[in-house]
């Protein structure tokens, strides 16, 4: 289920964030997107993830046109398709780990804990499902939300600095399970990060300027 980005542009009024953006993104491959602060990175995440409206071009996914879909359809198309990991991690604080990997199950009307503990197992956290949110580190609550973006089988996953709040080892520890993980579901990864380390473990890495995307 590839991704495909044709002359995507966004603008707030007269401001242009990104124009000319053209991107392809196959199942199982991993890319990197790298720019200077302020160049529209999270905004180009947001519109890829289509929380965010674009102002022209057109964004597929397995051959459906997002930009043709209603805002309920949209809904349903992230919670079918799309697993999103964010930089401050999203964790619920009143459910405990496993709960918190299981709800993008829960939300699609097929729970299933075999499945939660199998991603729990993968990130390193299998015995840790009944803990707290709280009672978890950084890189433990990241690898949580890498299992719970992962739970459902999506095609498509988009990282947002997913290594921003996390000391170089642990950071370098976390990539390791996302990639692994993204490469195991056939899941198109796309990366947004300041980070050379982890943009160094794609397999491209494409630089945003307000002009489009060119290879980094």
């Amino acid at each position: 289920m590839s991704l495909i980005v044709e002359q995507l542009g966004k603008r707030y009024g007269t401001t242009t964030v990104f124009s000319g953006v053209n991107l392809t993104v196959a199942p199982g491959e991993f890319i990197a997107i790298v720019g200077e602060s302020g160049v529209g990175k999270s905004s180009l995440l947001n519109c890829l993830a289509a929380l965010d409206d674009w102002s022209e071009g057109r964004i597929s996914h397995a051959g459906v046109d997002l930009g043709g879909l209603s805002d309920t359809q949209r809904a349903h198309w992230r919670r079918e398709h799309l697993g999103f990991v964010f930089q401050a991690f999203h964790v619920l604080p009143h459910l405990d780990v496993a709960q918190n990997v299981g709800l993008p199950l829960l939300l699609l009307g097929r729970p299933d804990t075999a499945r939660v503990q199998q991603m729990l197992d993968a990130v390193g956290l299998g015995d840790l499902g009944a803990r707290l949110p709280a009672e978890l580190s950084g890189g433990q609550l990241q690898r949580v939300a890498i299992a719970r973006a992962l739970v459902h089988r999506p095609g498509l996953l988009l990282a947002d600095e997913p290594t921003g709040n996390l000391d170089p080892g642990t950071a370098a520890q976390v990539m390791g399970v996302l990639e692994q993980q993204a490469r195991e579901s056939g899941a198109a990864l796309v990366l947004v990060t300041h980070s050379t380390a982890a943009a160094a473990r794609a397999q491209r890495v494409l630089h945003l300027t307000a002009n489009g995307l060119q290879p980094a």
